[in-house]
């Protein structure tokens, strides 16, 4: 940890500006949307299958528009962009404070989405930029620079699912008025302090950037490549909440879940990253999508037999957690790090946005098949054994495909 602080004391300020917001981003995010699933659960009485599809339209709105916020960043620059997606974030945080009405749930729901999809591609891309700015001028490695974004990201998922746990006693819609607050500060915070000219790369029309990227055949597989491990991710907040009720747990025993999550990647992800460096692409992707299968593989083993209750009970969950995110530690900083590189370090916003836009429909695609696979999952049994066996052969089907593709690409 103090090794990542040196790190980052090293780095041009505009690039330590946008990490160190990641921060805040998350503590307001993880605030609210871990516990969204259990409170339309709980409180509104949602069917699992529903709560799927809004789940999935967060997930699209956000993921599935990227390619739109990182055209528009490539176009307008990273500032206005950032901002407009703030102030949208706020928008939603306060709708979901102030109804309950299933309609304007889903369209609360849906701007907390796209306000990421307008400041998410701005900052990241801005970062992938600046940091191989500074690699190439001798500086830290770009991945490196990547896995360190990734620190202060967790650590912000640390603190936000731990501080919506300590105000559990709190109606969520209040903790929902407080996120919309904090992000309102995050707001004047870039608005003060990034600098306004702020570009990376030429600045190219939105219609121009995505014919470009959609015609970069390379970057296009590879970004396909990438959806397993979106789908995989979010049965954090899908499948989680079913195995916990499976197993006799309160739903608000997830937080300790995304806080065991958010500590892996703090004390382990520069770690890995390092580790992994010298790895070629193809070892860290089959690598990765084999923990991430493990990880439902281990659910789905005791899914059969009642739950032991206690740390035995518990041990399964906190299994699937740990290899779920090594998994994503190992991959996550090479995927960003290879798109700059497919990309040719122009109109990254676009390339970035539309990889994950794919991820974001693939989310959405799949949020309603598996939330309705996952209901046989609530009750022990041989039938809840069979939504974790689908769910561990996605990542090991990209991990057999991935080794002759990425060689095809040229990306050992």
């Amino acid at each position: 940890m103090f090794a990542d602080l040196r790190v980052f004391r090293q780095l041009p300020h505009p690039l330590g500006l946008l990490i160190a917001t990641q921060f805040i981003f998350n503590v307001g995010f993880y605030l609210v949307v871990p516990f969204l699933a259990a409170y339309l659960e709980a409180d509104l009485g949602l069917a699992v299958a529903l709560i799927g599809l809004i789940l999935g339209l967060r997930t699209f709105s956000q993921q599935g528009l990227f390619f739109l916020g990182g055209a528009l960043a490539d176009w307008f620059g990273i500032k206005p962009v950032l901002l407009v997606g703030i102030a949208v974030r706020v928008v939603g945080f306060a709708t979901l404070a102030i109804t309950q009405e299933l309609t304007w749930i889903i369209v609360g729901t849906m701007c907390i989405g796209m306000a990421a999809a307008l400041f998410s591609p701005a900052s990241e891309s801005a970062i992938l930029g600046l940091a191989g700015q500074t690699e190439i001028t001798g500086g830290i490695r770009r991945t490196r620079v990547l896995g360190l974004q990734q620190v202060f990201s967790q650590a912000g998922s640390a603190v936000g699912p731990a501080l919506g746990g300590v105000v559990l006693f709190v109606p969520f819609q209040a903790t929902c008025l407080i996120a919309a607050v904090l992000f309102a500060i995050v707001g004047v915070v870039h608005f003060l302090w990034l600098p306004s000219r702020m570009r990376v790369g030429d600045r190219t029309r939105v219609s121009a950037s995505l014919r470009l990227v959609l015609g970069n055949r390379r970057f296009m597989i590879f970004a396909a490549l990438n959806i397993a491990q979106l789908i995989a991710y979010n049965q954090m907040y899908l499948a989680l909440p079913v195995e916990l009720t499976r197993s006799g747990n309160n739903s608000a025993d997830i937080t300790f879940y995304f806080l065991l999550a958010s500590v892996l990647v703090i004390l382990l992800q520069s770690r890995i990253t390092a580790w992994t460096d010298s790895f070629p692409t193809t070892k860290v992707f089959l690598l990765s999508h084999l923990f991430m299968s493990a990880a439902f593989v281990v659910v789905g083993a005791i899914a059969w037999f009642p739950s032991a209750g206690g740390i035995v009970g518990a041990l399964p969950k906190i299994i699937m957690v740990v290899l779920l995110h090594i998994g994503l530690m190992i991959l996550q900083p090479r995927t960003r790090d290879m798109v700059g590189k497919l990309a040719g370090e122009n109109q990254l916003g676009s390339h970035m946005g539309v990889m994950n836009s794919l991820g974001g429909c693939a989310v959405l695609f799949s949020g309603v098949p598996v939330g309705s696979l996952l209901e046989a999952a609530r009750v022990p049994g041989p039938s809840a054994v069979v939504p974790w066996i689908v769910l561990a052969a996605l990542p090991v089907a990209v991990a057999v495909i991935a080794t002759p593709v990425l060689r095809w690409l040229g990306s050992e």
